[in-house]
């Protein structure tokens, strides 16, 4: 696969503790977007963070939190990224999905 030109990013904000069908909710993302067909993706774990309850999550070990903020990163053609946005709407109950148009200035296998 070789892109050079317009795209998306998609970030996804959950929770590290959110599930979807008995697995943890990044995991199952990271595979839909394998199977789908995508560029790549990355899974990013914050240490401290808040959403909509306004409750602080933390890394801190005095405050040991079991839900750490979990931002999934994935850029990719406008086209596949419309094709998968249904399930990811779908699959993320609680958290949000932010959606910027971008350049893709290069994106090719290493090899390549």
């Amino acid at each position: 696969m070789h892109i050079d030109g317009p795209g998306k990013r998609v970030t996804i904000y959950i929770g590290e503790s959110d599930h979807w069908k008995g697995h943890t909710l990044y995991e199952s993302i990271v595979e839909l977007l394998r199977r789908e067909g995508c560029a790549g993706a990355s899974v990013f774990k914050g240490e401290m963070g808040f959403g909509k309850s306004s409750r602080v999550h933390s890394a801190n070990i005095l405050r040991l939190s079991e839900d750490l903020p979990v931002a999934i990163v994935f850029v990719d053609t406008p086209e596949r990224v419309d094709a998968v946005m249904p399930r990811l709407d779908e699959m993320v109950s609680g958290g949000i999905i932010v959606v910027d148009d971008v350049h893709i200035r290069k994106y090719s296998h290493g090899g390549e």
